[in-house]
């Protein structure tokens, strides 16, 4: 079954996702060089919650933390830690996601430390730019293979620009979001259009591309959480809570204008 919300109960997520957009504008502005991830963990929690706000990470089946925060070939899940320092050069993605009376806002950004080299500033921007691509997807009367195709083609295309082919990381994906986090329908990165559930108005999707520098394939750790890239390269992921409206696609998890 998937969720279709009424116009307020959509408002009341978007304020949720402010809350996620604020707590994340936090977190990139503080890492720096020599900050770690345990650091941003704490910030982050502290934001959410002095905006009357729960962290929806924190406790879910198990995971420790109230971001995931994955450096370098962490691709996502990544568990914040003390001796995870960053360092100049470092390219890490923070998966950020809260609860606000009882509706879920869930965003990512991948976030350059210091000077990164300039494939990685480019396969952090592919990915950014493939979310675009798959949020300008999510109108009514759709299709959800609509989103994966927009996000498949336009990795490609930026690919092709930059001179590269960009892996789509196997296995994970967008969700339907609402009154929990992760709900029906599980969303491809990259697929033929015109397939799976019709789009309707009220319907919430998490939208979340992760590319990397070489493979497709990932292995998880023995942490039971972080997920790494198979070749050791480096990898982006950017997300945002996105909701479909008569109006065009709704990005609750964008910042305040």
């Amino acid at each position: 079954m998937i969720e279709i919300k009424s116009r307020g109960q959509l408002e009341a997520m978007r304020a949720s996702g402010l809350v996620v957009a604020r707590t994340l504008a936090a977190l990139v502005g503080h890492a720096k060089v020599g900050v770690s991830t345990a650091e941003l963990d704490e910030l982050a929690e502290t934001t959410i919650r002095e905006a009357g706000a729960i962290p929806s990470f924190k406790g879910y089946h198990g995971f420790p933390a109230s971001i995931c925060a994955s450096v370098n070939e962490q691709v996502v899940h990544g568990i914040p830690s003390r001796t995870q320092v960053l360092a100049e050069g470092d390219l890490i993605s923070i998966d950020c996601g809260a609860i606000l009376d009882g509706w879920h806002g869930d965003s990512a950004v991948t976030v350059e430390i210091g000077q990164v080299t300039e494939a990685e500033r480019r396969l952090s921007e592919a990915t950014r730019l493939s979310m675009l691509a798959g949020i300008a997807a999510a109108v009514p009367g759709g299709r959800l293979s609509d989103i994966s195709f927009a996000i498949g083609n336009e990795t490609v295309r930026v690919g092709r620009e930059h001179g590269v082919t960009y892996g789509i990381v196997d296995g994970y994906g967008g969700h339907g979001i609402g009154s929990k986090m992760h709900m029906d329908p599980f969303l491809p990165n990259r697929g033929k259009p015109g397939k799976g559930p019709r789009l309707k108005v009220g319907m919430a999707i998490a939208i979340e591309p992760m590319l990397t520098l070489g493979t497709e394939r990932t292995v998880e750790l023995d942490d039971g959480w972080t997920v790494i890239t198979e070749d050791g390269s480096r990898a982006a992921h950017w997300e945002h809570s996105v909701a479909i409206t008569d109006d065009g696609p709704w990005v609750l998890t964008a910042p305040e204008e």
